[in-house]
């Protein structure tokens, strides 16, 4: 049975994704963040993963250090025997204008979006070179291809991790891992309902279906992405906007 780990699978994308790769048979590593909220909701998630018939487990790290993602592959690793799919999905905003933003601020989004999957990628290529196969899917998004009012750190970060998907695409691909990226849009989740509604109403505006995506349309591109119908598919950003005009 293959193992999937999704970061950030708690809530949102991220548990739509631990969802429908369960459905597809994988095993499933369910990330939260340590704290008591997440480690409930995660409970939550792994329960329905298990509806599939597969294994589910939970795993806290903050995946914004290095050694919670250290230690979080080596549970995964020991507790399903390998990692073939890594879906980097973790994410954080604290949107305010440049002139507003304090220097903490900027950290913190770069720490949580970008810098976490330096850590997991660090941690976990070496188990997927073992194993002649892996599959990495990165969640950046829209912003990160076309930046957006009051996310400068978030955009920051997201369009960093286009480039570091097409890197690993490149480093990696000889090994038989294949690495590539998805950039939501306008999607109905948690983090997008604290965007202020200015922001919110510019944005689907600009959506030529005209409607909030759902987290599911995300999730089912990730499982095209980590099944055998594209092994071909490496260093690509898919973007999932419904025809966002930016």
């Amino acid at each position: 049975m293959a193992t999937a780990l999704i970061t950030g699978a708690s809530q949102g994308i991220g548990a739509c994704i631990a969802k429908r790769l369960a459905k597809d048979g994988f095993d499933i590593a369910v990330n939260h963040y340590p704290s008591e909220g997440d480690k409930a909701k995660a409970v939550e998630v792994a329960e329905e993963c298990r509806a599939f018939g597969v294994k589910a487990e939970i795993f806290a790290a903050d995946v914004s250090k290095l050694e919670d993602c250290e230690a979080m592959v080596k549970a995964v690793k020991e507790t399903f025997g390998s990692i073939d799919a890594l879906v980097n999905n973790a994410g954080i905003t604290k949107d305010k204008l440049l002139a507003r933003m304090t220097e903490d601020e900027y950290d913190a989004v770069i720490a949580v979006n970008q810098k976490s999957i330096f850590n997991m990628l660090k941690n976990t290529c070496p188990v997927m070179m073992k194993q002649k196969f892996g599959r990495i899917v990165n969640v950046s998004s829209v912003a990160g291809l076309y930046g957006n009012p009051g996310q400068i750190n978030y955009s920051a970060s997201k369009a960093a991790i286009i480039g570091m998907t097409k890197t690993i695409a490149k480093e990696y691909g000889k090994k038989n891992i294949t690495c590539n990226a998805v950039a939501p849009g306008l999607i109905r989740t948690p983090m997008t309902d604290v965007l202020s509604d200015e922001i919110k109403a510019k944005m689907l505006d600009a959506v030529s279906l005209k409607r909030y995506g759902e987290p599911e349309e995300i999730a089912s591109v990730v499982s095209f992405l980590v099944s055998d119908d594209a092994s071909y598919v490496t260093g690509q950003v898919i973007e999932i906007s419904g025809g966002l005009a930016m």
